[in-house]
């Protein structure tokens, strides 16, 4: 190799040299500017992501198959407990009902025909009695012959058969007029089935049948949520939901609503992890609902699981790993040193250190390069 090529290498592989040392070592230690820790309360927060949902949302089904006739709301609309949602066609079923009321009557009216019957055959017992008794006295005088004395008790023993059969006759009316009222009934329920009402206060998010469309029983046409049960059903990375707990605080960032932040906590921590995403549903409740709400929005959680008091407290953008070490620049006579930290807890904004003082002068800027800690 000729003597000028050795001189072109060792040249390129000094000027590489020195664009390494100046990036890797004088930049890191000579351009920076400084910020100042401080002393203060850090929480430690979990994040989430997942989508707006309820504890209760009611499908509104048919009881009875047949034709829609008639809905009365719609989605997106609020509706009030005991509201009449929708009515099904009954088609014959009020016809029934006047039928069966019509046969009631009729079962009454014979009831009370009966009844005056039977008035009569006790009126008519008590002659009949009479006779009988005056008969047997003229009998044992033999004023009256053996045949006078048996028609009398024939006549006797007659009504008081009639009586009793009427009474059962009597008795049979009254479990029928029963039977037929109760059959009026299962009418008059059989006919509440047709007509549809709201189980609760609630709001509509679907809308699953139209008027004239024929249903089945069970068939779903409506679907309501109760507005008190809605909360956030957030997917929480196993590694990092040990901590969650029913009752935390919790702030909630809808998509369509970005730059609002709202109140919550966590109000169940479902007992079972999805397999495959190796996630935890959290579900995180409203202190105050929003409205309008849109179920299956996407949004965000951000859960406090601790606040640490009184700590050291930096940006996390310091924290930098060095031989596999966390640690931060800091600045000691206008030179960078790397500084090993002991990180007892860091968000996506700060860090909590140990190993770090706070009595420092007011914050001083340097070139605004790299960033250290002046201490």
């Amino acid at each position: 190799m000729s003597t000028k090529m050795k001189y072109i290498i060792f040249t390129v592989l000094g000027v590489v040299a020195a664009i390494v040392f100046y990036n890797k070592v004088f930049i890191p230690k000579h351009t920076f500017e400084t910020v100042h820790p401080i002393r203060g309360d850090l929480n430690k927060e979990v994040f989430g992501i997942g989508e707006v949902g309820a504890k209760n949302i009611y499908a509104i089904t048919a009881q009875t198959g047949g034709k829609i006739v008639q809905i009365n709301t719609d989605e997106g609309k609020w509706v009030a407990k005991g509201d009449l949602l929708a009515v099904i066609d009954s088609v014959d079923l009020p016809q029934l009902i006047e039928e069966s009321k019509m046969s009631v009557y009729k079962a009454k009216s014979e009831l009370k025909a009966t009844q005056k019957e039977l008035k009569s055959l006790a009126a008519q017992k008590i002659l009949a009695k009479l006779t009988y008794e005056r008969y047997k006295k003229l009998k044992e005088k033999a004023f009256v012959s053996q045949a006078e004395y048996d028609k009398a008790k024939a006549d006797l023993d007659s009504i008081e058969a009639n009586i009793q059969a009427t009474q059962a006759h009597i008795d049979s009316s009254k479990t029928e007029v029963v039977r037929l009222q109760k059959a009026v009934e299962a009418l008059h329920v059989k006919l509440s089935r047709y007509k549809i009402y709201a189980p609760v206060d609630g709001y509509v998010i679907a809308k699953e049948a139209e008027v004239a469309q024929s249903v089945l029983p069970t068939q779903p046409i409506l679907k309501i949520v109760d507005p008190k049960t809605v909360w956030i059903k957030a997917y929480i990375d196993e590694k990092i939901s040990g901590d969650v707990r029913t009752g935390q605080r919790a702030v909630v960032t809808l998509r369509s609503q970005s730059n609002k932040k709202l109140e919550g906590y966590v109000s169940r921590i479902v007992a079972q992890s999805d397999a495959v995403t190796q996630e935890r549903e959290v579900d995180v409740s409203f202190y105050a609902v929003p409205t309008p709400f849109y179920i299956n929005e996407q949004a965000e959680v951000l859960i406090t699981t601790q606040t640490l008091k009184n700590v050291i407290k930096i940006p996390a953008y310091l924290i930098v790993y060095k031989d596999k070490k966390a640690g931060v620049w800091i600045e000691k006579e206008g030179h960078a040193h790397f500084l090993h930290v002991n990180i007892t807890a860091i968000t996506d904004k700060e860090a909590a250190v140990k190993n770090l003082d706070t009595t420092l002068d007011s914050w001083s800027r340097i070139k605004p390069k790299n960033r250290s800690v002046k201490v």
